[in-house]
């Protein structure tokens, strides 16, 4: 069983009812200052122990420095976070099968962004020991500069880049990736929910809702959409390192600073995994430290016991300095590449080619097991389905719905959730809604950052997560109602009452609806080997035929070794770029030789099997 505080707390206690009866027992195990249960709460937070009457002597007598090793592995190893860490990581491996059985040949969804991903990953780790320095100038796209920002970088998976090298490695790499990203995305929404004071299958519910709506195998080939696991856990670690809960509110005594500076420095790394999705979590953490300010401004005129303590004030200002930095930090090439490359920023002509329209948050992807067939016809009535089939998941939504109406949290927050709800659904529906005149279309025109994004379904990320947190409700108040069932059913009562199984097996029905919802069909197609000449060629390279598609592969043999190269695939295209592929059309012409020469380049391969048709 998974076990711990019921009151939001982000780690496991333990606590005992006494026996009633006059000659009962010590309780074996009592409760901690840190894990006691607020008033009417016991129940939430009791678990059972069952162990002999110790004597005296045996409880003055210390124990063996093997004994103390072997209980400190048995609480490590039984510890909840321990538990939800192990099975987030096999359902992750499941719920994204075939991806392991061939990681270092095949990638899931297409050989198109995967590639470009994976030598982006490949990059920063091979950079950042050979030439930090020329970070942002990358191999590719030459002879651009800045071509590390022409995407999303995925910088905050350099670590992972610096192991191995070569294609093969950095396929290995993208796929253990690919399925970690899900595990970190089911822990975050886990830990958030438990610290928000949702019992075990409430949060459960909540971190399979999040790593597994349908909408996420459609973004199968975007990494850096997928990356959304720092977002919830920095929530999570900012909401204990403050002392709050929806459940129980700010609690001072709780207040944990290490906490708290956990969450600036996760919510910092998530910023360096692209902006695609992090442009609207820092809006977010913006919107969060102007309450926490507004809060301390109000405090200070308050109760002394409410108020913040100044450790906890001075790790706020530290750790939004060093987010606010690393974001600063990470902005500043874009802002570059705008400058040099005007025509890159994104139109309201583009915001409208991928925003969806409200039937498009009903609407699962093809590559969705469970709805794919059964919503063809729906998919098909869309522009652009690869960003316009944004179903969160129709379990979620029922759980959502009952949590409405019958929930752990209270009837103003279920409404601010809801409300919430309402407005990333406004948001992510772009022009289709009133036009964008008052929803996307007023961030795009008026806040920094937006003319950069084109895609608002991506909205839909924080939809997910607020009606997880309502479906976290309501399941919450489901397991309570069973646990209280359970014990008033227990006919021996020498020991301290104990859910009957069928119960405990019945907590987790709503889990598994959300995960079968997850299911998936993505295809997980061969990549191509690099040419042989490709390995001993002189840089820079001109790979034939170029094209924005065609060359992210060769972005990703490029890995071995990195020599520069001049072809590059990335959400936009150079118009230098363009000018190197019109003259290439000719090759080998004499002109077109010499407008290469004159250029730089000094090795051109034509791939045989390709170059049909070109």
């Amino acid at each position: 069983m998974v076990t711990g505080t019921e009151n939001g707390d982000m780690h496991g206690a333990s606590t005992t009812t006494p026996d009633p009866r006059p000659d009962a027992a010590e309780p074996a195990l009592a409760a901690t200052p840190d894990t006691e249960a607020p008033e009417g709460d016991a129940d939430l937070t009791r678990w059972e122990a069952f162990a002999a009457r110790k004597t005296d002597a045996e409880r003055e007598a210390p124990a063996s420095r093997p004994h103390r090793v072997l209980a400190a592995t048995r609480r490590l190893v039984t510890h909840e976070w321990t538990v939800v860490s192990v099975l987030a990581l096999a359902i992750a491996a499941a719920m994204t099968w075939p991806t392991l059985r061939d990681p270092t040949r095949t990638v899931p969804q297409d050989v198109y962004d995967p590639l470009l991903q994976a030598w982006q990953v490949a990059w920063a780790g091979h950079v950042l020991l050979t030439d930090p320095v020329n970070l942002w100038n990358a191999n590719s796209f030459y002879p651009q500069s800045d071509s590390y920002a022409f995407s999303d970088t995925l910088l905050g998976y350099a670590p992972f880049g610096v192991l191995g090298s070569g294609p093969e490695a950095a396929l290995l790499r993208y796929n253990l990736l690919y399925v970690l990203l899900h595990a970190l995305a089911f822990v975050g929404a886990y830990a958030l929910a438990r610290q928000l004071g949702a019992r075990w299958p409430g949060a459960a519910v909540a971190g399979a809702a999040f790593a597994y709506a349908p909408w996420r195998l459609s973004q199968a080939g975007h990494m850096h959409v997928l990356s959304t696991g720092g977002i919830v856990l920095a929530l999570a670690m900012l909401a204990r390192g403050h002392g709050y809960s929806l459940r129980h509110g700010y609690r001072p005594e709780r207040v944990k600073p290490g906490w708290a500076l956990g969450g600036w420095l996760v919510a910092a790394w998530q910023m360096t995994l692209g902006f695609g999705i992090g442009l609207a979590f820092a809006y977010v953490m913006l919107g969060i430290a102007v309450v926490a300010v507004g809060w301390r401004a109000v405090s200070l005129f308050g109760r002394p016991r409410r108020r913040f303590p100044w450790r906890l004030v001075a790790t706020d200002f530290g750790g939004g300095l060093f987010f606010t930095a690393v974001s600063v930090m990470m902005a500043l090439p874009y802002l570059r590449v705008l400058a040099d490359h005007p025509y890159s920023r994104r139109t309201e002509e583009e915001i409208g080619w991928y925003s969806p329209p409200l039937q498009g948050f009903l609407t699962a992807p093809g590559e969705s097991r469970v709805w794919g067939g059964a919503h063809e016809p729906a998919r098909a009535a869309l522009q652009f389905p690869a960003e316009m089939t944004m179903l969160p998941g129709m379990a979620l939504i029922a759980l959502a719905t009952v949590g409405l109406l019958l929930s752990i949290w209270s009837l103003w927050q279920r409404l601010f959730l809801a409300l919430g709800v309402a407005v990333t659904v406004a948001l992510g529906m772009g022009v289709h809604f009133f036009d964008g005149e008052y929803g996307y279309l007023l961030l795009f025109r008026h806040l920094p950052g937006w003319e950069g994004i084109r895609t608002p379904g991506r909205f839909v990320i924080w939809t997910t997560l607020l009606l997880a947190i309502l479906a976290a409700g309501a399941v919450g108040r489901l397991a309570e109602h069973a646990q209280q069932t359970a014990e008033t059913t227990q006919v021996d009562h020498r020991v301290p009452a104990r859910p009957l199984l069928p119960v405990r097996l019945a907590m987790a029905i709503p889990v598994l609806l959300v995960l079968f919802e997850g299911l998936n069909l993505t295809p997980h197609p061969d990549v191509a080997r690099a040419p042989a000449a490709m390995r001993e060629a002189a840089g820079p390279v001109l790979v034939l035929p170029s094209g924005q598609l065609e060359d992210q592969v060769v972005m990703l043999w490029s890995t071995d070794g990195f020599p520069r190269t001049a072809n590059g695939g990335s959400g936009f295209t150079p118009r230098k770029q363009d000018e190197i592929r019109e003259h290439a059309k000719s090759f080998p012409a004499p002109e077109s030789v010499d407008y290469l020469r004159e250029l730089g380049i000094k090795t051109v391969i034509v791939r045989r099997d390709a170059v049909a048709g070109t």
